[in-house]
């Protein structure tokens, strides 16, 4: 009986690291998809972008993995947490100062579709 729970108790381990597991894939893939729409949007490396995106998070006090998830669900509903939106601006700008003020195609063209949806 005892070498029945022991196999039951490693069982339920290894489910519960398996789905750990899953979750962390599909969170990483998000921050990476997260990453691509502020490389794109801010005209940065993909470096900067991940750095950019821990700046957010942490300027807004919000999890990474929700930050990421935002900016991946926002080209498609066309909406942006005010923090996140703001905390992304300057984050922009930031980059944007950093590059000798010189302006920023992507990001130019993003001020202008968001700016009625403040």
């Amino acid at each position: 009986m005892r070498g029945h729970d022991e196999h039951a108790d490693r069982l339920t381990a290894l489910q519960r690291e398996v789905g750990q597991l899953r979750h962390a894939v599909v969170s990483h893939a998000v921050i990476d998809q997260a990453i691509g729409v502020v490389v794109a949007v801010g005209g940065m490396s993909p470096g900067q972008g991940w750095e950019a995106l821990r700046r957010i998070s942490q300027h807004t006090n919000t999890k990474l993995r929700e930050v990421a998830r935002c900016l991946v669900e926002w080209p498609a509903s066309g909406l942006l947490p005010e923090p996140i939106h703001r905390t992304l601006t300057e984050e922009v700008e930031r980059h944007r100062e950093a590059a000798g003020g010189a302006p920023v195609a992507a990001y130019d063209a993003w001020a202008v579709r968001c700016g009625d949806m403040e």
